[in-house]
């Protein structure tokens, strides 16, 4: 199947970013989606979702085998370079050129086989988690992009997506307004139980 790994897709972007080229960009490229998954932590969810784009620009292109195989030194001048990819720009490297490098090994370089060689929900969730940088809220959020937005629906996947709003539900600049906002008083409501968000 390649690169045309959502049949049924009717979308051209994800407004995650407010940049075009960016938003569709995280639907044409599966590695250009998970690196923003990645970096999608202690920034702006605009920043780490146009980092994919940026980075490609500054390395010629993104491709899980030139990130692999790239010199970690480089890569982290690469993220440091200014405006910084990343407000930890050194970690987040070494976190894309994890998660390139197990792209390379389990898949050969194509980050669309993790969905498009799934044989079921559950497969496809366990090769999402199993993945650098993507943890249990991250896996889950996936699959609800892919199985809402990118028609990569396999049967059952509802129960591995989370039951509250996630990107997964983010289809306009209006809707991604309120996830923010909802997740700012969710983070809001753990601070003040004590909980560290």
């Amino acid at each position: 199947m390649g690169r045309d790994y959502h049949p049924t897709m009717t979308i051209d972007r994800l407004p995650f970013t407010g940049d075009a080229e960016a938003d569709r960009l995280l639907v044409s490229d599966p590695l250009a989606l998970l690196i923003g998954f990645v970096l999608d932590q202690q920034v702006p969810l605009q920043k780490a979702f146009s980092g994919p784009l940026e980075l490609g620009r500054r390395i010629g292109g993104l491709d899980a085998q030139r990130i692999a195989a790239m010199e970690p030194e480089r890569l982290d001048e690469v993220f440091r370079e200014r405006p910084a990819l990343h407000r930890f720009p050194g970690n987040m490297a070494r976190r894309t050129q994890e998660l390139a490098a197990a792209i390379v090994e389990r898949y050969d370089g194509d980050a669309a086989r993790i969905w498009t060689e799934a044989t079921s929900a559950r497969d496809l969730h366990e090769r999402l988690l199993a993945l650098p940088g993507i943890g249990p809220m991250k896996a889950g959020t996936l699959v609800a992009i892919l199985g809402r937005q990118l028609g990569v629906a396999p049967a059952g996947w509802e129960e591995f997506a989370p039951d509250h709003m996630t990107l997964g539900d983010v289809d306009s600049a209006e809707k991604l307004a309120t996830y923010q906002a909802g997740k700012r008083a969710w983070k809001a409501e753990q601070r003040a139980q004590g909980q560290k968000v």
